[in-house]
């Protein structure tokens, strides 16, 4: 699954612009990664909800933000669509 996001050239890193994405329906999928705070967490789950928006859970922010080719962690991302 992780795949998908490092080889996508149109993808977000981050909760802001994630939830951007998913509010203007430009996210295809969103990865979340299931070690983030339960407020970003609960945020998240509920807009790709409100979107139809699938969520693929990864283990955690470190691998999340490896995926997307950053040093840091990553509490979520998103693959937009073209």
């Amino acid at each position: 699954m992780l795949e998908g996001l490092r080889e996508a050239s149109n993808k977000t890193v981050g909760t802001k612009q994630t939830l951007k994405a998913v509010q203007g329906g430009l996210a295809l999928k969103v990865f979340l990664a299931e070690d983030v705070d339960d407020y970003i967490s609960q945020k998240i789950r509920s807009e790709c909800q409100k979107h139809n928006t699938e969520i693929i859970m990864v283990d955690s922010m470190e691998e999340l933000g490896k995926a997307c080719g950053i040093s840091v962690g990553a509490a979520t991302a998103a693959i937009l669509k073209v």
